[in-house]
């Protein structure tokens, strides 16, 4: 059965040949410890998906930019992988990539769970940054709808103290979209003035090879439990458009166990065809087209402590 793919929103074309007097442009680096909600975050300020999201710690393993366009500002933001304290090279390689964009932006925005107080991960994110970039820092305490009012106060007060007397600040609600308005404000009023950079409809510098990878691994998310999340990658073996229509997708899923590989393929293939449907789906809403998915599953004993492993599954450098 195919499905219909629709989409009923008019493109707005932008001159890129002249910007605008005052016109703003520059970095912005999304910086907090796993499973705050920096890629959701990310996604609703573009208002289009471009990084994966899950409930589970560590999704966001790369350094993923979105770009927002409008007549008087560019922003480039720079989704980064959770701050974290790294047990093996996967991790070494995830924290290397989420430091080095904090020198490099214009704009920090220093995304917590305001919902609990202050963990280790947040005291050490806070010192890096003071340590990396005297550039301004927004501080977002999202999930404000989960803070019980008797927490207000302690809680806000716990993250203030963690940034310079000079930081912004935003309550937000990243998965309903609450005071995002006001946050993007507060991050063009910081801007240097400058070009765009970027193609005005342009809304990532990822290609559909590596988006597809990442919406299959995000698939493997949801379906899957315990330790066979965070021992998964994907590659994408091949991806060529159809003569008669439709894009053709090969892809492998990488585990570090036999154990992992009968869990993910299932009783008589049964979750790796569920896996492969949804991932199917959200493939062809990127695409705006019919997708033919085919999956393999492939055992690298311990990938993640083997650099040159981590290095060819595209993390790290």
């Amino acid at each position: 059965m195919e499905e219909e793919v629709r989409n009923d929103e008019t493109p707005v074309a932008i001159d890129l040949e002249e910007t605008p007097p005052g016109h703003k442009s520059g970095f912005v680096a999304v910086i907090g410890r796993p499973n705050v909600g920096k890629s959701t975050l990310m996604n609703q300020l573009l208002g289009q998906k471009v990084a994966i999201v899950s409930p589970k710690p560590q999704t966001t393993r790369t350094r993923i930019q979105g770009i927002l366009t409008r007549p008087d500002a560019q922003i480039i933001f720079v989704d980064t992988p959770g701050l974290h304290r790294p047990l093996h090279k996967l991790g070494e390689a995830m924290v290397a990539t989420a430091a080095s964009a904090i020198p490099d932006a214009d704009v920090i925005l220093f995304v917590v769970d305001v919902s609990v107080m202050p963990t280790d991960e947040d005291r050490m994110i806070a010192e890096m940054i003071r340590q990396r970039t005297t550039k301004p820092v927004i501080l977002v305490l999202n999930k404000m709808d989960l803070l019980p009012p008797e927490n207000v106060k302690p809680h806000t007060e716990a993250y203030w103290d963690l940034v310079p007397q000079r930081a912004d600040w935003m309550m937000t609600i990243a998965t309903e979209g609450v005071n995002l308005d006001k946050l993007l404000n507060q991050i063009v009023r910081h801007l240097p003035e400058g070009p765009r950079y970027y193609p005005g409809d342009l809304i990532t510098d990822q290609t559909e090879r590596e988006i597809a990878a990442e919406l299959i691994r995000e698939q493997v998310l949801h379906f899957t439990y315990e330790e066979v999340p965070h021992s998964v990658a994907v590659v994408v073996e091949e991806y060529k458009e159809r003569e008669g229509g439709g894009v053709y997708i090969a892809a492998t899923i990488y585990v570090e166990k036999e154990s992992q590989k009968g869990i993910l393929i299932g009783a008589g293939g049964q979750m790796l065809r569920r896996i492969g449907t949804a991932a199917r789906q959200e493939i062809e809403r990127m695409v705006g087209g019919k997708v033919y998915l085919d999956l393999w599953v492939k055992v690298s004993k311990n990938w993640r402590k083997n650099p040159a492993m981590v290095r060819r599954l595209g993390y790290g450098r």
